[in-house]
């Protein structure tokens, strides 16, 4: 059963990668396949982490399937929850299958990692862009997050970030008219900014 709903979303997914010139983020990429014609996943509170985990890691196992798929016919699949898009292999150089993102391959193509206890979880989502090797984010999922949050360029402090995601949640918020998964939208940016940032820190 899980394999064939793999099946559908390798096709829907392809679709609607293939469809977004400029690539799409994780967040928009589940709503369009909520909808028709796809309608492969249902409701979701994109605040509760519990039901999105099911959810982030089977599309996540799907896009690192197609991704090898890609691989051999001269394209690359970039997999990021910033950013999703395919594009011509020669852009990127390589095999489309970069050392610094392989332990998450591993991780995301072992379907026992589907069905996690909830400290496990917590656990994965706040730390995703770590991964098993401490890699932070490229620099145009950091860019695209910092657009989330209101800059125009990558800011120069956590401190900043930290300010303008606080008054970005609070005017999301459902009590001033947001929504929640405005908020996700904001937390997910706030996620890869804080990578950044630690993955600075390190280096210096």
């Amino acid at each position: 059963m899980l394999e064939q709903q793999i099946q559908h979303l390798l096709v829907a997914v392809e679709h609607e990668l293939r469809s977004a010139v400029f690539g799409i983020d994780e967040l928009n990429l589940i709503k369009k396949l909520q909808r028709p014609p796809w309608t492969l996943i249902g409701e979701l509170e994109f605040h509760d982490t519990q039901k999105l985990y099911p959810v982030h890691f089977l599309l996540f196992h799907v896009l690192y399937r197609l991704r090898d798929t890609l691989a051999e016919v001269g394209e690359n699949l970039t997999i990021s929850p910033m950013r999703i898009s395919i594009e011509r292999q020669d852009t990127v150089g390589g095999n489309g299958l970069p050392g610094s993102v392989d332990s998450l391959r591993s991780f995301y193509l072992d379907l026992s990692q589907y069905e996690l206890p909830e400290d496990a979880i917590d656990q994965m989502m706040n730390n995703f862009w770590a991964g098993c090797q401490n890699t932070g984010p490229g620099k145009p999922e950091t860019l695209q997050a910092a657009k989330v949050l209101g800059f125009d360029s990558i800011p120069d402090s956590f401190l900043t970030v930290k300010q303008a995601f606080r008054r970005a949640v609070m005017q999301a918020h459902p009590d001033r008219g947001g929504d929640t998964e405005a908020i996700q939208s904001l937390n997910e940016a706030f996620s890869v900014l804080k990578a950044h940032f630690s993955q600075m820190m390190e280096q210096s």
